[in-house]
C-alpha cells in the first residue's frame, strides 16, 4: 500500500468591495446572487448546485468539463453571523476521488460608508502530498477568480 503523506497549507486573500456589508453577504448566502460569481473555469457545466444556508446546512457544486472529468464542492457550514462572518468546511473531490479537505473563513468588516473588507482564509489538507505548494497557488490563484467574479457581481446589483 502506498504511503500518501497529507500536505498542508494556509493563505488568506483581502479585497475592499464598494458595497456595504449586507450585500457582500448576500452574494454568499444566496444561492441565485452566488450563483452568478461561484462558478467553475472556461468551459465547466454546472451538473448541480444546491446552496442550504444555515449552521449545520450543505453547499454542493458539482461540475463536469467537456473532456468528461468532474468536480465536485460539498461544504458544511459551522458558523453563520450575519453580515460578519462565515466559516464552512469543504470537501473538494475531482473525479470521484476526494483531493482536498478545508476550513475556511470569510470575514466582512465594514471600512466606511461605501466599502467593505472581506478577509478570506483557508486552511486545506491536499490528501496528496506530491501536490503540496503547487496546489495551494492553483486553490489561491482560484479563489482569487471567485473573489474578483465578485466584485464584478457587486457592481452590476448596485
Amino acid at each position: 500500500m502506498e504511503n500518501l503523506k497529507v500536505a498542508h497549507e494556509i493563505f488568506s486573500i483581502e479585497r475592499v468591495y464598494k458595497s456595504d456589508p449586507e450585500s457582500v453577504y448576500s452574494a454568499w448566502s444566496n444561492l441565485e446572487a452566488k450563483a452568478n460569481w461561484f462558478i467553475g473555469p472556461g468551459d465547466w457545466s454546472v451538473v448541480q448546485r444546491k446552496l442550504d444556508f444555515r449552521i449545520g446546512g450543505e453547499e454542493v457544486l458539482h461540475g463536469r468539463f467537456p473532456n468528461g472529468k468532474e468536480t465536485l464542492y460539498k461544504a458544511r457550514f459551522s458558523d453563520l453571523i450575519e453580515n460578519r462572518r462565515i466559516v464552512f468546511v469543504y470537501d473538494m473531490i475531482l473525479s470521484g476521488k476526494i483531493h482536498s479537505v478545508s476550513i475556511a473563513s470569510v470575514e466582512i468588516e465594514k471600512v466606511d460608508s461605501s466599502s467593505t473588507k472581506l478577509t478570506f482564509t483557508e486552511q486545506v489538507a491536499f490528501l496528496d502530498q506530491t501536490i503540496g505548494r503547487e496546489g495551494v497557488a492553483s486553490r489561491k490563484e482560484g479563489t482569487l477568480a471567485h473573489l474578483v467574479r465578485l466584485t464584478d457581481y457587486l457592481e452590476k446589483v448596485k
